[in-house]
């Protein structure tokens, strides 16, 4: 390309029938319980807790926010950064998070990923506990008591309470780093659908025995769950004996399921049922309070604000309600005074999911402690409810209460309005993402115009048919779509997996395609008959080919990325469980290994005075350590395993760039096989890593809060106009809702002069394409209005009006969503759409009710 506003011609891909898998349940991290005797208040700012997604394959994803320490606001919120790979088939129901030593956390402290374990159930009989460095399943327990229905973990974070098919409680113990079973409660008929704990007592009031520093303990006090079989019933937690029994409403005598159940700290209980009733109880007398017929549906879900003062449900209909505890005066009969009361109130629903909402969470997380205890959070943040259901996307909503707006402004964390109570603010949908660890499940051949597609035990293969024609030489438009179904569907694969599958890739020429699951790779031989169909050939002696460069223990020959260099001679894979990165030639009839990396297991190569709080920080002229020994650790280090999710191979085939969810970024040489160089750690790991195409040793790393680097990998620097560049992007590409997910660049014209082409990236969201100019410097603030600015960002055939458009900067909204952006050749992009109404169109029908006699 002469320059950025050349035409380039469009593949509008639909035919690409990936379906993102529905989100089943959500979980935030707890809060360590606060000290007995030495009450202490919240520090005024709070950092966000990792949110953990589990969806219907199986699979955990765990979101974190993109903002730095210390920041209250995120334009781009919470991002993928890990996926667990569920076992094939399996799905999850249940997440639980509990503090792995709570008496290492503060109180005002939100506990790291590093700091937490997390346990899951699905629509069986075993608990399992996830080892979240490795993203394995650690240990299972069998609940001895038939399906888990629910799962929840106590205060303290040292039980777990399991809803079993056979209408008992089963307790497992998980303190000290154990999950063995503790006792089970008395058995009652029907299943118990849900469970929550009550507020924990002190085990020593206040004031007794003030010198005995051992006894500030928490101890459990009861439990609540839902039935099968129109009931609550209230449990003591030292006996496992029933205390009470509460009967919901039926109709026509048919029982009523109650699916949610929640526990304030004052004793009250909360349920939601399959008549779509919400009801609030008094857990002393065990009599209800009050109810709301406030869904036209089974509730599914609730929970608890922050503070305690509102609640809210969802389920089947789709609605959000909220509740409120609103203060009444009551005047009494005997004399004049006027006391004061407080009820509950239903004020406020909001509709956003198209689907069943299958489950709620909030941060701050509630914890029900006695009003003498309750937690004091930061009034100035609002807090966000994340909801997630058959739609497959996560929503997340400010959710601060109108009083607490009084006093003073009210913080949005998610900045997408001024408001940020619940009834005003707007929300957020987290963009679904194609594959594990937000990597991208599609890839390309380019020579063989091939694209391929990989689901949770599937690959599919089509065949871009023909290059569209370019636009004329005297039309200005920057996108031109191609209309035409120039496309075939060449190949389908089901394997055989033990976990979901975690990477893929195809040559560019198309000869070979590997996929892998968490234990094991699989490389193919593309074949292509006379008919063009491709016929996949196994080569089924690759995994015993690179077993012998793996430890015996773990023993896996999966993989978590791989990328074939340019002339398709050579594989690179990073091993999923070691972390080690294996060089393969493949140029040969029998694949062999020519060289392993352990740079990325390596503990010295992250030092806390190499990470980079600020990307402006960074020196220019900085050269990096290029020692290639890879034993130089000290053998006292532990390894320091790496997922490394992101691989990336130069246009010439000579440099390879790794870079892993520590922040750790590798370059290796390709033609000597050597390790090169390390790059500086950044605040965030990064999202995508590409090569430029017209300039081989320029690297481009993007992070998901929208910012990005260059590091050219031959001086080993950050070039200063690179710097210059990288420090004054525009509002409007750092502060878009939706994160980078990719980085694209155009392969130059086989007949254009080396340095004909100019540099540019082409950056890519789910609901963006944005192409950036490295020639020009940085780019220029531009100060027309709202309008105007968004008219000046349109494609325009001829610009006769006189906006003027920066040069630097090109923005397309008009794809959504992407799943996959790249270049087929030179003029010739592909973008693959996933519509929400296609994915949706393959669900059962939604929850829809007429109203006042409408047709």
């Amino acid at each position: 390309m002469a320059d950025a506003t050349n035409s380039v011609a469009v593949h509008r891909c639909r035919f690409i029938d990936f379906d993102p898998s529905s989100i089943t349940s959500l979980a935030f991290p707890p809060l360590p319980l606060p000290s007995i005797k030495r009450q202490k208040h919240f520090s005024n700012h709070l950092n966000f807790g990792t949110l953990a997604v589990g969806r219907a394959n199986g699979n955990i994803d765990l979101c974190e926010w993109t903002g730095l320490k210390n920041e209250s606001r995120s334009k781009q919120a919470w991002v993928i950064r890990k996926t667990l790979p569920g076992l094939y088939p399996s799905k999850v129901d249940s997440l639980a998070y509990i503090i792995r030593e709570p008496h290492t956390i503060k109180e005002d402290q939100v506990p790291s990923v590093s700091d937490l374990r997390l346990f899951s159930s699905g629509g069986g009989s075993e608990l399992l506990e996830w080892d979240i460095e490795n993203s394995t399943v650690r240990r299972t327990i069998n609940s001895q008591g038939g399906t888990i229905w629910c799962v929840a973990a106590n205060p303290a974070g040292t039980f777990l309470a399991l809803g079993c098919e056979d209408g008992t409680i089963r307790l497992i113990s998980v303190a000290d780093d154990t999950l063995t079973h503790s006792k089970h409660f008395d058995r009652v008929k029907g299943r118990i659908l849900s469970v929550a704990w009550g507020p924990p007592v002190p085990k020593k009031a206040p004031g007794e025995d003030e010198e005995d520093e051992d006894e500030d303990e928490w101890l459990d006090s009861w439990l609540v769950t839902g039935c099968s079989d129109s009931s609550l019933r209230k449990w003591d937690a030292a006996t496992g004996r029933m205390l009470d029994r509460m009967g919901t409403d039926k109709i026509r005598g048919e029982r009523t399921l109650v699916w949610a159940v929640a526990a304030l700290g004052d004793g009250t209980i909360v349920s939601g049922d399959s008549l779509g009733m919400v009801k609030f109880w008094d857990s002393r007398t065990c009599t209800q309070v009050q109810s709301f017929k406030s869904h036209g549906a089974d509730v599914l879900c609730l929970i608890v604000g922050p503070d305690g003062l509102a609640t809210y449900s969802s389920g089947v209909d789709q609605k959000l309600v909220q509740y409120s505890r609103v203060k009444t005066s009551q005047s009494s009969e005997t004399n004049s005074e006027v006391r004061s009361k407080t009820r509950w109130m239903q004020t406020s629903s909001r509709r956003m999911h198209a689907h069943d909402v299958r489950s709620l969470a909030v941060w701050p997380p509630y914890t029900p402690l006695p009003p003498s205890h309750k937690r004091q959070f930061p009034s100035e943040i609002a807090p966000v409810i994340a909801s997630g259901g058959l739609d497959m996307s996560v929503v997340v909503t400010p959710a601060a209460l109108p009083s607490s707006t009084l006093l003073s402004k009210v913080i949005n964390p998610l900045a997408t309005s001024v408001h940020a109570t619940f009834d005003d603010s707007y929300h957020r949908r987290m963009a679904y993402s194609s594959g594990p660890s937000a990597t991208s499940a599609i890839h390309i051949a380019r020579q063989a115009r091939l694209v391929s597609c990989m689901r949770d035990s599937r690959v599919s293969i089509w065949r871009i048919l023909k290059k569209p024609s370019l636009l004329r030489e005297d039309e200005d438009e920057v996108l031109e779509e191609s209309d035409t179904a120039d496309w075939e569907k060449c190949a389908e694969m089901e394997l055989d997996v033990h976990t979901n599958l975690v990477a893929s890739a195809i040559s560019d020429d198309g000869a070979w395609l590997v996929v892998s699951d968490l234990y094991e790779a699989k490389l193919f031989r593309l074949i292509i008959d006379t008919e063009g169909r491709v016929k996949p050939r196994r080569i089924r002696d690759f995994s015993s080919i690179i077993s012998p460069h793996l430890p015996q223990k773990p023993t896996s020959t999966g993989g978590l990325s791989f990328a074939f260099t340019p002339d398709s001679t050579k594989l690179v894979m990073s091993a999923a469980l070691t972390s080690y990165i294996l060089v393969i030639d493949i140029s040969e009839e029998k694949p062999r290994v020519l060289r392993k990396f352990d740079h990325h297991r390596q503990r010295n190569n992250l030092s806390v005075d190499r990470v980079t709080k600020d990307l402006k920080t960074v020196n220019a002229d900085v050269e990096m350590d290029s020692d290639d020994d890879e034993d130089d650790s000290s053998e006292e280090d532990t390894p320091l395993l790496g997922s490394v999710t992101r691989m990336a191979v130069s246009a010439d085939g000579q440099w390879l760039a790794t870079s892993d969810d520590h922040c750790r970024t590798h370059i290796f040489n390709l033609d000597s096989i050597q390790h090169h160089c390390v790059l500086p750690s950044f605040s965030h790991p990064a999202q995508s890593i590409a090569f430029s195409s017209s300039d081989s040793s320029l690297l481009v790393l993007a992070f998901p809060n929208n910012t990005f680097q260059i590091y050219d990998v031959e001086t080993r620097q950050f070039p200063s106009w690179s710097r210059e560049l990288c420090d004054n992007l525009p509002t409007r590409f750092t502060q878009i809702h939706d994160p980078i997910i990719g980085v694209a660049f155009e392969p130059p014209a086989p007949d254009a002069p080396s340095q004909s082409s100019a540099r540019f990236a082409l950056f890519w969201g789910s609901t963006w394409l944005c192409k950036i100019n490295f020639d020009d410097g940085p780019i220029k603030s531009y100060g027309f209005s709202r309008k105007r600015r968004r008219e000046s960002f349109k494609p325009q055939k001829n610009n006769h009006e006189g906006l003027e458009e920066p040069k630097e900067l090109k923005m397309i909204t008009q794809y959504r969503p992407v799943l996959f952006v790249d270049y087929m050749g030179p003029g010739e992009l592909i973008v693959v759409e996933r519509p929400l109404v296609d994915v949706l169109a393959n669900l059962p029908p939604a929850y829809f009710r007429h109203k006042y006699g409408a047709s």
